[in-house]
Formats: C-alpha cells, sequence, structure tokens
C-alpha cells in the first residue's frame, strides 16, 4: 500500500525549525471482512487488490452530523421563546480572528492520530456519531450530578450502564456510572475496596497501570505489586503467597494492560476470593471491551478471562479508549448495588427536584459532562454492543492485524516479535546484537520513521525490565488492517537502516 506524500508546512518554535504534516492523505478506505474470516487475510495480499470502499468518510461523516447535532438544539432552544442576548457575549471580530488563526496554528501541532501512518500509543478521534452526540448535548452543558441539572442525559447515562453491564455479563442489578477518566473510575473501585476491607492491602501486578499504585497511595492504603510473568501476565501464585499473609483485601487484574495488552488470567485468579476472602477489581479501561470479541464458536480472544468478570466484585471500562468516545468517559461497575453506601453524603441545595436516585448521590465526583453520556448512548445504539455488528467488528479488524503483524514480525529477518499479542498491540525489536544496540536501534527507527518528510510512520516505544525499549504499535483504529504490509515493510526498511 501506497500512501500519498504529506504536504509539510513549517512552523519555528525555540528557534528552531519544526516540520508539520497536513494529513488527512489519500487514507485507506476500511474494507469490511469477508464473512469467515476469523483470521486476517495472507501476509503477502495486496491492499491495492481491493475494490474501492463505498464507506463514507470521517470527513464526510462529520459533514453530515454536525449540522443536525446543531440545529437539533437550535429547535429546542426556540420551544422557550426569543430573548436578546447581552452585548457582553459577543467578542471583538478582528480579536476572534485572530485568536482562531492561533488556534489553528496550535492545533497542527499534533500527530496524525486518525490515520493508519500512526500505530503509536493507543490514540484515536472519536467516531462522528460521538461527536456530534457529545456536541449537542454540549450545547445544553447538562451536569450529571443532581437530576435536575441534567433529567434527559442522566436516563441516557443510566442506559449505557445497563448496556455495559450486560456486556460484561453482570447480574442485574450493579451499581455503576461513568466518570471522567479509567483513573478516577479504578479510585473510586479502590476506594470501596478502602472502605469494604479497611486497613488491608490491595495486590497489583508490577506490569499493571501505574495508576493502581498512585492511586492507593492517594487513599493511604498499601499496595503491594507482585511481578509479571514472561507474557506480561500477573504471577498468581504471587499473588497467592501475599493473600496467604492474611492481610490482602482486593486483588487487581488487568484484561488488557497498556504496555503489552496482556490479559490476566481472572478466570483463575477468582478461586483465590474462595480461599481467602479478598475482593476481586478488573481493571478493563484498555481492554474491556474485547469482552465482545470473546464470545462465540470462534472467539478472537481468550474467553475464560472474560467470563469471568461477571463473578467479580468491580469493573472499570473506558468507552474514550475502544468504545469511540471523545475524552473523557470512563466507567465503574459494581456487582454489589449494597456499596452504594459507602458514597452517601447529603447536600443542602441539589437533591430536591426527585425522590429517585441521584446520579451524584453514587459518584465520587460532583460535576460530570452530560454530553459524555449523551455521545455515549448515540454511538451504541447506532453501532450496538454486539460481536456481529456495531462495535465488536471494529475491534475485530485490529485484533486480525495485530495477529497479522505478528505472523509478519515471525518470519522477518530484521524485526523480532517480543510477545505474542492477546488484543491489538504489537510489541517488537529490530534484531541486534545486545540490549545495548537494541535500545539505539529502537531510538533510531522512532525517530526517523517521525522525521521522514515524505513517507512518516508514527510508532511508541515500550520500557523492558532492564531498561532496554523496544517498538511498540498500538493498532486500535479499523483502518490497521488494511495497512499491516505497508506498516511492517516500512518499520522493516527503517530497521534495516538503523541496523547499518
Amino acid at each position: 500500500m501506497r500512501y500519498s506524500k504529506p504536504r509539510t508546512t513549517t512552523n519555528t518554535r525555540s528557534g528552531g525549525r519544526e516540520r508539520r504534516f497536513t494529513l488527512p492523505l489519500a487514507a485507506i478506505r476500511d474494507h469490511p471482512p469477508r464473512a469467515a474470516d476469523r483470521e486476517p487475510a495472507g501476509a503477502d495480499a495486496s491492499l491495492c487488490e481491493h475494490p474501492p470502499s463505498m464507506t463514507e468518510t470521517r470527513s464526510d461523516q462529520l459533514s453530515a452530523l454536525l449540522p443536525q447535532a446543531t440545529e437539533l438544539i437550535a429547535t429546542w432552544e426556540q420551544r422557550f421563546g426569543t430573548y436578546d442576548p447581552h452585548p457582553a457575549t459577543s467578542p471583538d471580530p478582528d480579536r476572534l480572528q485572530a485568536a482562531w488563526d492561533a488556534f489553528g496554528e496550535r492545533m497542527a501541532d499534533h500527530y496524525p492520530f486518525f490515520h493508519p501512518r500512526y500505530a503509536g500509543q493507543m490514540l484515536k478521534p472519536p467516531h462522528p456519531v460521538a461527536v456530534a452526540g457529545y456536541l449537542a448535548a454540549m450545547l445544553v452543558n447538562p451536569n450529571n450530578h443532581a437530576l435536575d441539572g441534567g433529567p434527559g442525559t442522566s436516563g441516557l447515562e443510566i442506559e449505557v450502564v445497563e448496556q455495559l453491564r450486560a456486556m460484561f455479563g453482570l447480574a442485574a442489578p450493579v451499581l455503576g456510572h461513568l466518570t471522567s477518566s479509567g483513573t478516577i473510575a479504578n479510585l473510586e473501585a479502590l476506594w470501596v475496596a478502602r472502605e469494604i476491607h479497611p486497613g488491608k492491602r490491595v495486590v497489583h501486578c508490577a506490569d499493571a497501570h501505574y495508576t493502581h499504585a498512585r492511586m492507593c497511595e492517594l487513599l493511604g492504603v498499601t499496595a503491594t505489586a507482585v511481578p509479571a510473568a514472561a507474557d506480561g501476565r500477573i504471577d498468581l501464585d504471587a499473588v497467592e503467597a501475599e493473600c496467604a499473609r492474611g492481610d490482602v483485601g482486593t486483588i487487581v487484574l488487568t484484561t488488557g494492560s497498556t504496555g503489552l495488552g496482556a490479559i490476566d488470567r481472572v478466570d483463575e485468579a477468582l478461586a483465590l476470593r474462595e480461599r481467602y476472602g479478598v475482593r476481586i477489581h478488573v481493571d478493563g479501561a484498555y481492554g474491556g471491551f474485547f469482552a465482545l470479541l470473546a464470545r462465540g464458536p470462534a472467539p478472537l480472544v481468550e474467553p475464560a478471562p472474560y467470563a469471568a468478570i461477571a463473578q467479580c466484585d468491580s469493573v472499570v471500562v473506558d468507552p474514550h479508549k475502544h468504545g469511540l468516545q471523545p475524552y473523557g468517559c470512563g466507567a465503574v461497575l459494581f456487582a454489589d448495588p449494597a456499596v452504594g453506601r459507602v458514597y452517601k453524603h447529603d447536600s443542602a441545595y441539589t437533591y430536591f427536584t426527585s425522590g429517585d436516585l441521584h446520579l451524584g448521590e453514587i459518584t465520587l465526583e460532583c460535576s460530570r459532562a452530560g454530553a459524555a453520556a449523551a455521545g455515549l448512548w448515540l454511538t451504541l445504539q447506532a453501532l450496538p454492543l454486539a460481536t456481529d455488528e456495531g462495535l465488536g467488528p471494529i475491534l475485530a479488524a485490529g485484533r486480525r492485524a495485530a495477529l497479522a503483524w505478528a505472523r509478519r514480525l515471525r518470519d522477518s529477518d530484521v524485526l523480532e516479535l517480543h510477545v505474542e499479542p492477546e488484543l491489538d498491540i504489537v510489541t517488537y525489536f529490530p534484531r541486534a546484537g545486545s540490549p545495548t544496540e537494541i535500545d539505539a536501534a529502537t531510538e533510531a527507527v522512532l525517530q526517523n520513521g517521525m522525521d521522514d518528510p515524505d513517507d512518516p510512520v508514527f510508532l511508541s516505544v515500550l520500557r523492558l525490565g532492564d531498561g532496554t525499549r523496544i517498538l511498540r504499535s498500538v493498532l486500535m483504529k479499523p483502518e490497521h488492517e488494511q495497512a499491516v504490509d505497508w506498516l511492517h515493510e516500512r518499520v522493516e526498511a527503517l530497521a534495516r537502516a538503523a541496523l547499518a
């Protein structure tokens, strides 16, 4: 696959000349996989052989949906009659234009997260449907705290939490809500765990997200990091050794680590809860939505750990990662609604318009954007949480891309696969003679790929326990499935040059 040459502009920062990429280019159109496909197409298949897709581009969808969003709210506002806007709300036109021009230059200072050329961190734009839903609600600006602050969007939030509950197979009813991030969602889960098991430790994997250690420090809870196995999963023997000491209250397990995409064996850890009376919290911030691919006769991810989430005490998932939402949108769900007692508080001026439960009564955060619930609700109506339609095929494309690139890496004479990918994150490194040489070659591939004015590629790195850096690619855009051959060949060429 060939991409058209990027158009470049320049900008001076700190006295230096900086290259900016103005994309989109001739972007890859996504091609729906054949219904029978459960593995990626052969590594030698030419992307150019695919017929042109009739799928609307992202720009096309935004152009169609955003006017509908603004018109929807304009029509709603007309119900309440006209009024004279205050002159203080109108900015000076020249000042606004100058600000907009400066804003445009600042916004140009980003990597092309939308494009298959970007195969670095877990970043991609929200889906146009999510943008439209978020925009429409943002123009109203509801606050999903007390019901009077956002009655409509509070209802939407309750509905999407129910859909997340069903995706994880948790028995109804649960207690759950959206948060501003996975960090806050994990904080709430650990806070509840502390209140249920006061004075007891939290055990997590050394390769789990660093938020767990930080949040435990914030909560005044002792956190113990146990080692990961070679595949990146938590060492359950080490976890049991900690539990046997009698002072562990909660085990944190991860379904999709942010470094490797490793899936902890939640199913095997359930026995520890029965044996030692600990809580099990699942951090599915990154990989939680892959529960959709753990079903059916030919699952694309390991089914047992995802099926076991239904028996855990709490789970976190981030719709602003694989749920196609803008930042920030996280979620936390508790299997036992009785934990709501931990949140119990009162307010002299908020909870008065309804005798029904206000979401603010079961959240640690107070003000929360109702627009986040609106964007997620609209997205899940258009792209439901299903394996064979909606979100499932989008996730499946990224998963197949990771499997396809792993196959190419196993056959490469210049790149080596680090570990088998369990989700859509691929880690690999140049075949150099020593850790120091691997680190240097990794740095060269990373920088030379980004700096190439004609054919850029954007990767990321992962630092291993000995300090050696290796290459890491998150293939979370479905368009990556058709870009694997190009990505592999491009990175191989960069690695050959780095090793020469």
